[in-house]
């Protein structure tokens, strides 16, 4: 049986991670994190294939979190998904200037976005997903 990739969610809602789960337990191993000092240490502990991040959280944006990744020397390739209500064209590409991230979702999420984004991130072809997992 093939190891299932772990996907690590980074949200101070609890809502957004409840659907993150939900959308995507049954293709992968789904860690979810309120704050960036809690996914830190995740990641620290486990093999993470893709993060996905939401950039306005209290005490440690998303930003300062790709920071203090950089400290993480098995981490450092890790591609990045944000995940963010900001809309804005001017923040998008400044989230795309950060080494590893590899898209942008705009909340709320959309389940088919987020299994295509996150397959073009894996190198995982979408239609090998569950149609359960959506």
């Amino acid at each position: 049986m093939q190891e299932r990739k772990v996907i690590l969610a980074i949200d101070d809602m609890s809502m957004n991670l409840r659907t993150i789960k939900v959308l995507l337990e049954k293709q992968f191993d789904v860690r979810l994190a309120k704050s960036g000092q809690m996914a830190l240490t995740i990641v620290d502990c486990e093999k993470v294939a893709l993060i996905l991040l939401d950039i306005e959280m209290p005490g440690m944006s998303g930003f300062e979190f790709l920071e203090k990744l950089k400290d993480h020397p098995h981490a450092q390739d890790v591609p990045i998904i944000f995940i963010s209500s900001h809309a804005s064209p001017e923040l998008i590409k400044y989230a795309s200037k950060y080494g590893g991230v590899r898209d942008y979702i705009i909340k709320p999420i959309t389940p088919e976005i987020l299994e295509k984004k996150v397959c073009a991130a894996l190198n995982i072809n979408p239609f090998s997903v569950p149609d359960a997992a959506l």
